[in-house]
């Protein structure tokens, strides 16, 4: 059976972008991208919300014989990997591998996660937000970024009740904190 992984990176006061929509302050480093390539190495399928799905769709092109190893890497990740995307407005995915979901049905993802092997990523705070209100995550790992932006799209959503159990932690160079913690039912 597969592991829902919800992964983010956020400012220190929990949010993934600012008010304007912004996250440029999240980008990560080379240290820290590759420790994210080590992470994110045995997902075989990602669940994508619209707006995630089209941050992210520029790896299908990326990480090519001119760009750094971490990008290439990433890259490669990305294109083996199965992509779910959640919308009710796309009309034609961008990227192989691809499928659209009009709607996030908890109990699709149950069954997904029973005949998945490897992990299941979860992308974009507002479909993660469904699958931990659901019960379906099964760990979240949270990049923490040393800026705050004071307001916007947040990390966890509001009005959530979940326990957590830290399982690892890593702090990087350039201040940036890994936290991993499982859901504790």
């Amino acid at each position: 059976m597969a592991e829902l992984i919800y992964t983010g990176i956020a400012s220190l006061d929990g949010y993934v972008a600012d008010r304007h929509g912004n996250f440029d302050w999240s980008a990560p480093d080379e240290e820290v991208h590759a420790f994210v390539n080590d992470l994110e190495r045995d997902a075989g399928t990602y669940l994508l919300g619209r707006r995630m799905y089209e941050v992210l769709s520029v790896w299908e092109t990326l990480g090519g014989s001119d760009d750094p190893p971490v990008i290439q890497d990433y890259g490669r990740i990305w294109r083996a990997a199965e992509k779910v995307v959640f919308s009710g407005s796309l009309e034609n995915p961008v990227t192989a591998r691809t499928t659209i979901q009009r709607f996030f049905d908890p109990d699709a993802i149950r069954d997904l996660k029973e005949r998945s092997e490897g992990s299941i990523g979860i992308g974009g705070s507002t479909l993660a937000a469904g699958a931990l209100q659901a019960g379906l995550v099964d760990e979240c790992r949270i990049f923490l970024n040393p800026v705050a932006v004071g307001g916007g799209l947040r990390f966890l959503p509001d009005g959530l009740n979940l326990r957590l159990e830290l399982q690892d932690e890593r702090r990087f160079r350039n201040g940036v904190v890994y936290l991993s913690y499982r859901t504790v039912l």
